[in-house]
């Protein structure tokens, strides 16, 4: 049957405009159940806490439950790997921490590709971390410190976290951009490190800022710099590495992804209803006390940090030769 001209093009177009329509009633509908985000550390941990924070605001703002998934292991590979095989629809997401951005390099066998696998949906926070030491060592700034460990070559215990953990590259970046030689000391926790540094079995440590704060303004540690590119506005009065060292800058960035072919429109609500949670004074303190700044970003810039700092952090742990334990 032939349709006469006029016909056609009225049909035609509705036709056209079905996907358009589809897109459109599904991003209206969505979410129709609860979202899950899946954390790859344990309940309690500085990354649970987080998601719990925006979760709340997101349920509140559309109206359904954000269940909290644990899944650690594998150096958060385990529920990064789970996002990655769940289905595309916006009912899970990834909490993703800069554990993301260095598994890539630090991993010979993963069976996913993070920038490939996981689409970004929003920038969440960024932490600093802080360069402190005995507060019997000699050096009381990053110049005298440089100074001392060129002296000593070999002769400076550098804890961390635990091999590869942001925590190790941090200090690998500053004995790469300083020029100096300091042996590594993993630790299994903050904890252990910590009190290792206050006996003097290690004499420098690059730990989170929220975590040492305490022991800073009780004097039981010396803070010689903060490791952003901008001094904290919890400890002014604590200069940068890059104000000795020219570029220096490490940070712990969280942020949520989804599976890769989850819809853009979907992607671009959360997006938006994060970013406006970013924004809001209450939900800003909250964060603030847990010594993190907010970071609204869309969802190109996003993709963008998560680029850099996968390639940032790669060159580090090649250069180190560090691999996972």
């Amino acid at each position: 049957m032939t349709l006469p001209r006029r016909q056609f093009l009225r049909l035609a177009a509705g036709a056209a405009a079905l996907p358009i329509a589809t897109r459109l009633a599904s991003a209206q509908a969505y979410p129709a159940r609860p979202i899950h985000i899946v954390v790859g550390f344990g309940a309690g941990t500085g990354l649970d806490i987080y998601a719990r924070l925006i979760g709340q605001w997101l349920s509140d703002r559309l109206g359904q439950s954000f269940v909290i998934d644990n899944r650690p292991g594998a150096g958060t590979n385990l529920a990064t790997e789970s996002v990655v095989n769940a289905a595309p629809d916006g009912y899970t997401l990834l909490m993703a921490s800069t554990a993301a951005f260095t598994n890539a390099a630090l991993y010979d066998n993963l069976r996913f590709n993070f920038i490939r696998d996981i689409a970004p949906v929003a920038s969440l926070t960024r932490s600093a971390f802080v360069m402190v030491v005995n507060t019997a060592f000699p050096a009381k700034t990053v110049p005298e410190f440089i100074a001392y460990a060129k002296a000593h070559p070999g002769q400076i215990n550098m804890a961390s976290g635990g091999t590869g953990t942001v925590t190790h590259v941090a200090g690998e970046l500053f004995k790469a951009m300083a020029g100096v030689d300091m042996l590594h000391v993993p630790y299994r926790t903050d904890g252990l490190a910590i009190t290792d540094l206050m006996g003097g079995r290690v004499q420098v440590y690059f730990v989170a800022l929220a975590g040492a704060a305490e022991l800073i303004k009780a004097g039981k540690i010396k803070a010689l710099a903060v490791t952003t590119s901008e001094r904290s506005a919890a400890f002014p009065d604590i200069p940068t590495v890059a104000e000795s060292v020219p570029g220096y800058e490490a940070s712990l960035r969280n942020g949520l992804g989804a599976p890769r072919a989850t819809p853009a429109d979907v992607i671009a609500r959360l997006n938006t209803e994060v970013n406006a949670g970013l924004n809001d004074p209450t939900l800003k303190a909250k964060f603030a006390e847990l010594g993190s700044e907010t970071v609204p970003l869309t969802v190109a810039e996003y993709s963008k940090v998560i680029v850099q700092e996968t390639e940032k952090w790669g060159k580090v742990i090649r250069a180190a030769n560090i691999k996972a334990e």
